[in-house]
């Protein structure tokens, strides 16, 4: 056997160590460079070894440069003497080089240099993986126009590559579009009835549906045979999320977290919802069990370490953590939104603000980061900016309770606005009947405006349907200025019932005890406050008209 036999017999065996021991023993830089004892192929399929040797160690930074080496001997080889040297099947082609180059410089996080090589490769040359590849450089850079192009190529040849479609569906091109792609992969392939409707769950999430989302993801859980999958619970539980549905969310993800213990994705929300709680015990478990999972990986480990110290009054430390995230995941916008809030806490808010705004170029259809904004521009007294961006977000999403609320929360600081805001609260309330925020701050604002029966009657329905320590309280102190004592003392009661170590209840019970005064109030709402306060909202299990698209979209799939 020749020396190169030994090499690739090596390599072969995945001896990756060995290999890069030998080559770098034997045949020095110096040897190679020359050629000495290796043919000119054999001189370049060791380099690839080489190189793909250094990568397996995460040796990156070697593998790159062995694998530049490689790309000029293989172009220096192009043409010899004149005549187009035959490369061998076994050879390894140019096509592959560059994509494990295209690798080295995402390992580095230089897409540029990464779009660069792929985009070198003729484009009747690029094979699937490489358009997946540029697929996802072009979504990182915010270059849609490629991007759809790639994906589509990669649908073409591989039907059903869901992550190609759902990254078209992410970027609006239309569902209907994407299932006549797709079509050609499930017409002979038994049991894919679910991708129609997986096709349109994922259409209404990334047209912020949530409702509508969760509503198709609850049918594909209880009809098909996607009954109990983590992958389309986690979408389950980002939709109630997104949609502020935060108690389904939580119940979905723990769901999640029992049937796969070991997958991260969804777990960063999960551990917002914890941390907002206040479940302690619960959110040290979930960091824990995630950092003996995926650290190295994945952000969510070092997101749900950041929320457990949070919640242990270490921001400083938190802060660490959410770096940590942000490094591993420079787009995930929960870990952008946590460093903002954590800056925040600390109180350094122009650097928050830079933190929202990023997350916001991401994800602007986010809740999260818009409020986050909000609050900083409120704290620096930048009123009128926070009331625009407040009502631009109403319009980006859709004028949902939570948008109006957070707008009418934020005019509520100047007097000339009170009409607009008493306006927005009942238009939030018509949405979302069962929204506390806007309950809370709606019964604030007819108590100003000197309609006290009407607070009580808009708390009193809310009592009918929510029981929580801050609506009882709400309720009595408005009982208590009508000189309901009774009443007052009941709901109060019921308040101490629910939060035993109450002291707002204990105060107030007392006070009423020694004589009726004016008690304190429970249910004014700050822009800082509308995220906190208690959300008992559900996704209604109604059947609505999905719309004549999708309609199109099951004919597609079922005529196939």
């Amino acid at each position: 056997m020749s020396l190169f036999d030994h090499i690739k017999r090596m390599y072969e065996q995945e001896l990756y160590s060995n290999v890069v021991q030998l080559v770098c023993l034997a045949l020095p830089s110096s040897l190679i460079d020359q050629g000495e004892g290796l043919s000119p192929l054999h001189k370049y399929q060791t380099l690839v070894y080489s190189a793909n040797s250094f990568f397996h160690l995460r040796d990156i930074k070697r593998a790159e440069a062995f694998y530049k080496k490689a790309l000029q001997y293989r172009k220096s080889l192009a043409k010899v003497k004149g005549k187009q040297l035959d490369f061998p099947r076994d050879c390894t082609s140019e096509i592959d080089v560059k994509f494990q180059l295209h690798l080295c410089y995402v390992h580095h996080k230089q897409f540029g240099q990464a779009t660069g090589i792929l985009e070198s490769i003729p484009a009747k040359q690029r094979t699937v993986k490489v358009n997946m590849a540029l697929g996802r450089l072009y979504q990182l850079c915010g270059t849609e126009r490629p991007a759809i192009t790639a994906y589509k190529e990669v649908l073409r040849e591989c039907p059903l590559a869901m992550e190609a479609a759902q990254a078209l569906l992410q970027m609006g091109v239309k569902g209907t579009e994407v299932a006549c792609l797709m079509v050609n992969g499930t017409s002979n392939v038994p049991n894919m009835e679910w991708v129609s409707l997986w096709l349109r769950a994922h259409a209404h999430l990334s047209a912020q549906e949530y409702v509508q989302c969760a509503h198709t993801l609850k049918q594909l859980d209880e009809r098909s045979p996607l009954h109990d999958n983590a992958q389309m619970l986690v979408t389950l539980g980002r939709a109630f999320y997104c949609g502020g549905d935060q108690r389904n969310a939580a119940t979905t993800l723990q769901r999640v977290r029992l049937l796969e213990p070991l997958l991260c994705d969804g777990m960063d929300l999960l551990a917002d919802i914890l941390h907002h709680e206040r479940k302690a015990k619960e959110l040290e478990a979930l960091a824990t069990q995630l950092m003996s999972v995926g650290a190295d990986v994945h952000p969510e480990p070092w997101i749900a370490m950041a929320y457990h110290t949070l919640l242990g009054k270490r921001p400083q430390r938190a802060l660490y953590f959410a770096h940590k995230a942000s490094l591993l995941a420079p787009r995930s916008v929960e870990a952008l939104v946590l460093k903002g809030n954590l800056l925040l806490e600390l109180k350094k808010t122009q650097e928050a603000v830079v933190h929202f705004r990023e997350a916001m170029q991401i994800a602007s259809y986010r809740y999260e980061p818009v409020h986050g904004l909000v609050q900083c521009y409120v704290l620096l007294n930048r009123c009128k900016e926070a009331i625009a961006l407040a009502n631009s977000a109403c319009k980006e999403m859709g004028f949902t309770a939570r948008a109006l609320t957070l707008y009418a929360s934020v005019m509520v600081k100047e007097p000339l606005y009170l009409s607009r805001v008493r306006s927005c609260l009942e238009k939030a309330l018509d949405k979302d009947p069962s929204y506390l925020p806007a309950a809370y701050l709606l019964a604030e604002i007819y108590e100003k405006s000197n309609l006290p029966e009407l607070a009580i009657e808009l708390l009193r329905r809310q009592v009918a349907t929510h029981s929580t320590c801050r609506l009882h309280l709400a309720l009595a102190d408005l009982l208590v200025r009508d000189h309901d004592e009774a009443s007052a003392l009941h709901h109060y009661q019921i308040a101490l019932n629910l939060d035993p170590t109450s002291e707002r209840a204990l105060r107030s019970l007392r006070r009423l005890e020694q004589g009726p005064d004016q008690p304190e109030r429970s249910y004014e709402l700050d822009p800082d406050e509308v995220a906190e306060s208690e959300n008992d909202e559900a996704v209604e299990d109604t059947d609505s008209d999905l719309g004549q698209n999708w309609t199109e979209m099951d004919m597609t799939f079922s005529s196939q």
